[in-house]
């Protein structure tokens, strides 16, 4: 009987493939640290909120238009930020502790489709967003729970 030729194992060892594994780990921390998800969602859902304003208040306007510049009832003078009942009523919800019904704007569908709602927003019956007019009688409508220290208000 002839001896075995001397073999060969080709492959890795199991501490070659944990370092090549920790490697992608650590670049990948990495890569996330640097992206910043938490503030990349935050900034998409403050865009979202300008967006969401801005139809707001196209729509009142829209509907003031139509109506010799009378604007929906339930838009009252104050100050847009500060006052929990300028808040803007969901589409569909029953209208109760002083929110702002604008159901005028979604009534079929001329405006709007639908109230947008904040994308933070946690109320039943609140979007998140808030209208009130001056004594001008110039519209504001803002996004009070907007993040990042950001300000969204826009008024006409």
């Amino acid at each position: 009987m002839m001896p075995h030729p001397h073999r060969t194992h080709s492959g890795f060892t199991l501490i070659e493939i944990l370092l090549v594994v920790a490697a992608i780990a650590i670049l990948a921390g990495i890569v996330i640290l640097a992206i910043n998800p938490s503030k990349q969602l935050a900034d998409t859902r403050n865009a979202q909120r300008r967006a969401d304003v801005n139809t707001i208040l196209n729509a009142v306007y829209q509907y003031a238009i139509d109506n010799g510049g009378v604007i929906p009832a339930g838009v009252v003078s104050s100050t847009c930020a500060t006052v929990p009942t300028t808040e803007i009523c969901k589409t569909g919800a029953t209208c109760s502790g002083g929110l702002v019904d604008l159901s005028a704007l979604t009534n079929s569908e001329k405006y709007l489709v639908s109230i947008p709602v904040d994308p933070s927003a946690t109320s039943t019956i609140g979007t998140g967003y808030r209208i009130s007019k001056n004594s001008n009688g110039r519209i504001t409508v803002c996004a009070p729970i907007a993040e990042q220290g950001a300000t969204i208000s826009i008024k006409r």
